[in-house]
């Protein structure tokens, strides 16, 4: 059975933050069998269209009432965040599936929303490089670690900027179904992809 990836959405969301892993996981197939890994799915507070970054309308898939229980969940950044950090229905919801998922994932400033929501705590992490500061003061517990691609602490996930969403999506595939599997998702998008080069 393929893991149920929800992907939190909300206005002013950065473009590639989610669309970029979206194609990761949702592209992703199994080598031997050909059978999707990944149940991708948007989740937002209601129905109506996201208006993302640049105007792109996006249309959610679930609320947070309706969405399946995921296995994985993932939160993108961009300038919505700012508000959503203190959004109590967003941040309840996060809290309480991030506890209960296998792997937490964030992506850019998304980290904010996670650590808003409480599941950054004493964690090492990593945001969006001009948002060190702002976010060191609204989570002082988190150790940040500028200058690496992603930041994996096992079960919570965290990448840098916008494009690196891409390289953590495709680490995670590596984590769950090995470096073969990651190469295969990764050659299929004519992307480039080192396995585990930005863990250290």
């Amino acid at each position: 059975m393929p893991r149920k990836l929800a992907i939190v959405m909300f206005d002013d969301v950065e473009v590639l933050d989610f669309a970029g892993p979206y194609e990761v996981f949702a592209v992703a197939r199994d080598i031997q069998t050909n059978e999707p890994l990944f149940d991708v799915y948007l989740v937002a507070e209601d129905l109506r269209p996201i208006t993302a970054r640049n105007r792109l309308s996006i249309n959610p898939h679930y609320t947070f009432f309706t969405a399946p229980e995921p296995d994985i969940v993932l939160v993108p950044g961009g300038d919505g965040r700012r508000r959503q950090m203190y959004n109590p229905a967003l941040l309840e919801w996060v809290a309480e599936r991030g506890q209960a998922a296998e792997h937490v994932l964030s992506v850019c400033t998304g980290a904010f929303i996670l650590a808003g929501a409480g599941l950054l705590h004493g964690l090492a992490a990593t945001t969006y490089h001009r948002s060190f500061e702002e976010l060191a003061a609204f989570a002082p517990d988190v150790q940040f670690r500028p200058g690496q691609r992603w930041v994996d602490n096992g079960k919570v996930i965290t990448s840098a900027g916008v494009s690196a969403g891409i390289d953590m999506a495709l680490h995670v595939i590596e984590v769950l179904h090995g470096p073969d599997q990651a190469l295969h998702t990764a050659r299929y998008m004519e992307y480039e992809y080192y396995p585990r080069h930005a863990a250290d």
